[in-house]
């Protein structure tokens, strides 16, 4: 009965906020063949205690409420930023209280709503330095993988830098950065704990950690091989973590289903990166990998 209220309440929510407004540039639509898989409609759905999804069937964002605000991780496609909202308005929540947005990575299929999405709830948008640069610039870095694809998104300006290892506190929660650099080197994932009376499980959003490149880039060239040691860098990050619920930037890279909660899914999650980025080295002429 709960499950078909929600529903309910999400289709109408989201009736009106399917197209953005076609004169807005922070949410003009961006690759649009993609985006059918990318932002597959998906109703909002609780992760554990009071974390949420909010986002999508190919791209996730995740939502957690900290009795003193809101937190969204993630903002998709620029065009996406209204499904967002309607979502977070679904599950009962005013979007004016989100406070922070954190970013996994400095790419627009992940950071091209943030613009909207600052400007329409106040919030400050939260990043490591490498990924702030992008965010503010609006476009890939000089030396990424992906560079040659092109695409810019709109501009971040309310910014805040955090490192590797930094806690973001509010309210009742403390979510921690991890740098898991290898996607893009600017790339942090996220974990923090949800309780529900006296169970907690800690919540793992990792960011992308998928060896892809644009054509003819190659990892084992002399600018390639920071991302290969940024990549083992960020799979020793993900082995030690304590991770009870994944949840993965892009859902299908951590398996079936929308979270990843089986033992041992956030080395599952490396040993996939790990795997594939060893195939791109020995197809490269190069058979080792970090």
């Amino acid at each position: 009965m709960m499950r078909a209220l929600v529903l309910a309440v999400w289709i109408m929510s989201t009736a009106g906020a399917a197209q953005p407004p076609a004169d807005d540039p922070l949410t003009r639509p961006m690759a649009a063949e993609r985006a059918k898989q990318w932002l597959l409609p998906l109703p909002p759905e609780k992760v554990f205690g009071k974390s949420y999804l909010v986002g999508f069937g190919g791209l996730s964002v995740a939502l957690i409420d900290t009795g003193k605000g809101l937190v969204l991780i993630d903002g998709a496609l620029p065009q996406a930023a209204p499904m967002i909202l309607a979502n977070v308005r679904a599950l009962g929540f005013n979007p004016k209280d989100i406070k922070f947005i954190l970013s996994t990575e400095p790419h627009y299929d992940h950071a091209g709503g943030f613009a909207a999405l600052a400007r329409d709830t106040g919030a400050t948008v939260v990043a490591s330095a490498r990924g702030a640069e992008g965010l503010r610039a609006g476009a890939m870095a000089a030396d990424d993988p992906q560079l040659a694809y092109g695409g810019t998104w709109p501009k971040v300006t309310r910014l805040r830098v955090m490192k590797d290892g930094e806690v973001l506190r509010l309210g009742d929660a403390a979510i921690t950065a991890h740098a898991t650099p290898g996607h893009t080197m600017g790339s942090m994932s996220w974990s923090w704990n949800a309780c529900e009376g006296k169970i907690c499980k800690q919540i793992v959003f990792a960011s992308s950690l998928n060896p892809v490149s644009a054509d003819g880039y190659r990892y084992t060239s002399a600018a390639g091989k920071p991302f290969v040691a940024g990549f083992g860098t960020s799979y020793r990050v993900m082995e030690a973590l304590t991770c009870d619920v994944l949840i993965a930037a892009h859902p299908d890279n951590a398996g079936a289903g929308r979270v990843g909660d089986k033992p041992g899914a956030c080395r599952a999650y490396a040993e996939r990166s790990r795997g594939l980025l060893a195939k791109r080295l020995a197809s490269e002429g190069d058979s080792k990998a970090e």
